[in-house]
């Protein structure tokens, strides 16, 4: 008997002091369901008015306020897998079939570069793209495309370095690979993972263990470039080609990093990649630079704050990194990643940082920086940032809203 109400009262605890929790995931699920919906039915109109100025055999990038211009690339520019990708997060969410119809067309354009081998891009190309394409309508014919590209993308490959070369050689690097391309190693997981060869996992895995070792600092920053020398292997320096010092942590890396090692972790259940993950949150979030708006500066330690420009697209890929970090964390350390992520949605949903209806060249997120350093792409949206924006509603929609 007193075993019985022993138990009995610990259950009472239990219930008792997980009530107040419950409660106030009632109550963001109650904000984030509509938060959701109100931006994919914007994101639906939005994307409608950007279609009908898309260029027929180019990409749209940005948006050039000054001379009211849209900006494209070609099809071998590295984010050109992202509007085709945004089309087809809206179409799923809205089933809009004007927006399936130019989400299959912009497929069709960036479809030659299934054997591109001038980058390690072909994750952010053909991953994005594709593998939305064909997780929504499992067309074959996508799938092959999808195994083509982790080909195409295997050729990176040094063995000497144990890594993927990102850029080819250049007047600044000899043989660079940049925390970017953390990003791409999830399109060779996949393909091993569904009746592709071995070798692409493996050699995602082997890249992402020489990243761990070589990129990230003791306080869980990011350098953005190591170079190596592609014959020995030997580390030649590391650098942050993007940021505002060599010792400085870049914005948008940081993002780049978090969300590959939880990819990484999520594909191979390697716990060293879920432990730097953490580490890597932990440092953005904590950071003592961090905005109360938790939209951070392009770089952490960005001169001229609180002047300094920020980056909503490291905002909104680090939002929906940390919805699924969520899912790999439990008690209060699983609600701090998904209240910081929901608070980043919040904030990129804002009059400040998101558009109105026909403004922003028809892009979504306002205020985005590509690479300052460079004086390239300095507050403006990035079709980037719409991207990963749309898919963190989609995971918490998928993932919390039960």
């Amino acid at each position: 008997m007193k075993f019985m109400k022993c138990k009995l009262f610990v259950l009472v605890m239990i219930i008792f002091f997980n009530l107040p929790l419950k409660a106030q995931n009632l109550d963001r699920n109650q904000k984030m369901r509509g938060l959701i919906t109100q931006n994919f039915a914007f994101a639906d109109s939005q994307y409608s008015y950007l279609m009908t100025k898309v260029l027929q055999d180019k990409m749209p990038q940005s948006f050039d306020a000054k001379n009211n211009q849209l900006l494209s690339r070609e099809i071998t520019w590295w984010c050109t897998g992202f509007y085709p990708g945004s089309l087809l997060y809206i179409y799923e969410q809205t089933k809009d079939e004007k927006i399936k119809a130019e989400a299959l067309r912009a497929l069709k354009v960036i479809e030659p570069n299934q054997t591109y081998t001038g980058n390690h891009d072909l994750g952010f190309m053909m991953f994005c793209s594709f593998g939305n394409a064909y997780r929504l309508f499992k067309d074959e014919t996508y799938k092959q495309i999808i195994f083509r590209s982790a080909e195409s993308l295997s050729t990176r490959y040094r063995p000497t370095m144990k890594a993927i070369q990102s850029w080819n050689k250049n007047k600044y690097f000899n043989c660079p690979v940049i925390i970017d391309n953390m990003m791409n190693l999830e399109m060779l997981n996949w393909v091993s993972q569904h009746g592709g060869d071995p070798k692409f996992q493996q050699i995602a895995e082997t890249h992402s263990n020489t990243s761990m070792k070589e990129f990230y600092r003791p306080d869980y920053s990011s350098f953005h470039v190591v170079d190596f020398d592609e014959t020995t292997g030997k580390v030649l320096r590391k650098t942050t080609h993007q940021g505002a010092a060599n010792t400085s942590a870049w914005s948008r890396g940081q993002a780049w990093g978090l969300y590959g090692f939880i990819t990484m972790y999520r594909d191979t259940k390697n716990e060293a990649y879920l432990t730097l993950a953490k580490n890597i949150a932990e440092f953005y979030l904590n950071h003592p630079n961090l905005p109360s708006d938790f939209v951070p500066y392009w770089d952490f330690d960005a001169g001229q704050q609180p002047l300094a420009y920020r980056d909503a697209s490291a905002a909104a890929i680090t939002a929906s990194a940390l919805m699924e970090l969520g899912q790999f964390t439990k008690g209060e350390q699983k609600e701090k990643y998904i209240n910081a992520s929901v608070k980043m949605l919040e904030s990129l949903s804002n009059d400040t940082y998101r558009a109105k209806y026909g403004e922003n060249g028809g892009f979504l997120i306002k205020h985005c920086v590509g690479a300052l350093t460079l004086n390239s792409e300095i507050d403006v949206p990035l079709v980037y940032a719409d991207y990963y924006f749309l898919e963190a509603l989609k995971r918490y929609k998928d993932w919390y809203l039960k």
